[in-house]
């Protein structure tokens, strides 16, 4: 990784997820270009409801799905403490659901 773009992805019950997540995105201030150019790796909201929006609001800056992280508790760990279980390419995975469908009874 070549830079680690923090932003506040807390969401609250209480505005549209929608409109404080295109917040939540402006606030990594990249231009169009390199919305389209950079390959990101994101860490979304735990929180499901906001996490969707969020790849929405990013494919439609993006062109395309970012490769996403899936996290883990470490056994045994207290505090509580989180490791990275795998990388997610959420376009690829588009993809594969994508071709799936141009085959009659895929189940890909």
């Amino acid at each position: 990784m070549e830079r680690v773009i923090e932003a506040r992805a807390q969401v609250g019950h209480e505005r549209p997820f929608a409109e404080q997540v295109r917040a939540l995105v402006d606030q990594v201030n990249l231009t169009p270009e390199e919305w389209q150019t950079l390959p990101l790796l994101v860490n979304p909201p735990s929180l499901h409801v906001g996490a969707a929006p969020l790849l929405a609001e990013l494919h439609g800056r993006m062109g395309y799905f970012p490769s996403i992280l899936r996290l883990r508790p470490v056994a045994g760990s207290n505090p509580p403490q989180f490791e990275v279980a795998e990388i997610l390419n959420l376009n690829e995975v588009r993809e594969r659901a994508r071709a799936a469908r141009a085959r009659p009874g895929s189940t890909a």
